[in-house]
């Protein structure tokens, strides 16, 4: 059964990262195994095996996936975008594992100095690589995850085989997609961290930094295939809500072009491959340009380290010859994802809390759209419905004095709250690992 309440994840990196060792530690965490399997199983996927089992590094004990596959299948990104657009998966997993995938393609192209559509992809196309990218997606969304941080990153040293012959460690991939993160050797000459891992992290996570006050709810271990003298090869995932939020706000930066001489028919492209590749957020402001055009000033969000990557896009999918960087902060509520029951069906609702508080509470669109299309309702009364149903058990709550906050885990040794207003905390029905 997966934890609610944890909408905060540290990724501990202090052996590297992989895909599978991420599939691990968040498995081992308590998201569910179920949720993962029935994900995977609609992609149409080549054949594979996934094993699930348990497994100990330096004396702990972690969660070893692996991934095994029948034949290698090269994909370019176009086929890897086609796939992950057809495949019947939540609209966050999609857009997570979308935008991991554009952000590998970004790093590959600047590696062979090719565009990223040109890219043919070989180890990271394969079979395992979709698993282990549309697979951390899953579960982090089931786990409710709404922020993603990680340590410094151990990359590890020496020389790796891979599809082009030998490669240096980190390989340059690596490098490319962590460009602006903190990283060091490790101490192991090995390969600690894959492209794929890097591309998860790249793409999730918003900050680099030491793992900030929290309110602990879970911690998973992730195990790698092999076995390193110098230290457990490991992956750490700590889940849980962040406290005393910073004063300053989290650092970035706004890309923006004046754009007068672009079809508006590109617009939505260009917005759609800008989140693919790690944006944050993408708007359009409509402005008047010299000589009485009209025209757009096309805004980007950056996470850290993101912004190379961001300007390529521009570079390649719009008609802009000048790009403006802005340093801004930001500031966001903690986040906290219930569901409700509205209509026969369940949507989830996302809180917004201030300092312990509810602020703001707004359903999930993609869950009210589906219900609405199921029941003939209107959109807009479905979400006012979920929207209602959760403000009433939030209006039940203060008025009893419960202790414990909507979305918050169950104790282990009986149910949730109750559902006063036909709310309960968003969670999987599976219980967590168990060997393969």
């Amino acid at each position: 059964m997966s934890p609610a309440g944890t909408p905060f994840a540290y990724f501990d990196c202090f052996a590297g990262v992989a895909g599978d060792m991420v599939l691990g530690a968040l498995l081992d965490a308590g998201a569910s195994e179920r949720v993962l399997r029935e994900g995977l199983d609609g992609l149409g996927l080549d054949p594979f095996e996934l094993e699930i089992g348990a497994a100990a590094r330096g004396g702990i004990g972690a969660t070893l996936v692996t991934v095994r596959a029948h034949g290698r299948t090269r994909r370019t990104w176009t086929d890897l975008r086609e796939l992950l657009s057809g495949a019947e998966l939540a609209e966050p997993v999609r857009r997570r594992a979308l935008a991991t995938f554009g952000r590998l393609a970004e790093a590959e192209g600047r590696v062979h100095r090719v565009a990223p559509e040109a890219i043919h992809f070989h180890e990271v196309g394969a079979v395992d690589a979709v698993v282990d990218v549309v697979g951390a997606a899953l579960l982090l969304h089931d786990l409710g995850v709404t922020e993603v941080w990680a340590s410094p990153v151990a990359t590890g040293t020496g020389l790796v085989h891979g599809e082009h012959g030998v490669l240096p460690v980190p390989a340059p991939a690596v490098l490319e997609l962590l460009r602006g993160a903190p990283l060091h050797a490790g101490g192991v000459e090995a390969e600690l961290t894959t492209p794929t891992g890097a591309a998860i992290l790249a793409a999730s996570a918003s900050r680099f930094a030491e793992l900030p006050p929290l309110r602990l709810a879970r911690v998973g271990y992730g195990a790698g295939s092999r076995t390193h003298r110098e230290l457990p090869n490991l992956l750490r995932v700590i889940l849980g809500e962040r406290v005393g939020e910073e004063p300053d706000g989290d650092g970035g930066l706004v890309l923006e072009a004046n754009i007068d001489d672009m079809t508006p028919e590109l617009a939505p492209w260009v917005v759609d491959r800008l989140l693919e590749a790690g944006a944050a957020d993408v708007w359009l402001t409509p402005i008047h340009m010299k000589k009485g055009r009209p025209g757009i000033i096309l805004s980007v969000l950056c996470p850290p380290g993101a912004e190379a990557g961001l300007r390529g896009v521009l570079w390649r999918e719009t008609s802009t010859l000048g790009v403006r960087g802005l340093p801004v902060r930001k500031w966001m509520l903690e986040r906290r994802i219930v569901e409700v029951e509205v209509l026969g069906g369940k949507a989830r609702v996302k809180l917004g809390l201030d300092q312990g508080t509810v602020v703001n509470v707004s359903p999930e669109f993609a869950d009210c759209a589906r219900l609405a299309a199921e029941t003939g309702q209107p959109l807009k009364e479905v979400m006012a419905r979920a929207q209602a149903a959760a403000q009433a058990t939030l209006d039940a709550e203060r008025a009893t004095g419960d202790a414990e906050p909507l979305g918050a885990e169950p104790p282990e040794d009986g149910p949730g709250p109750a559902a006063g207003g036909g709310t309960r905390p968003a969670r999987g029905d599976a219980a967590g690992p168990a060997a393969g």
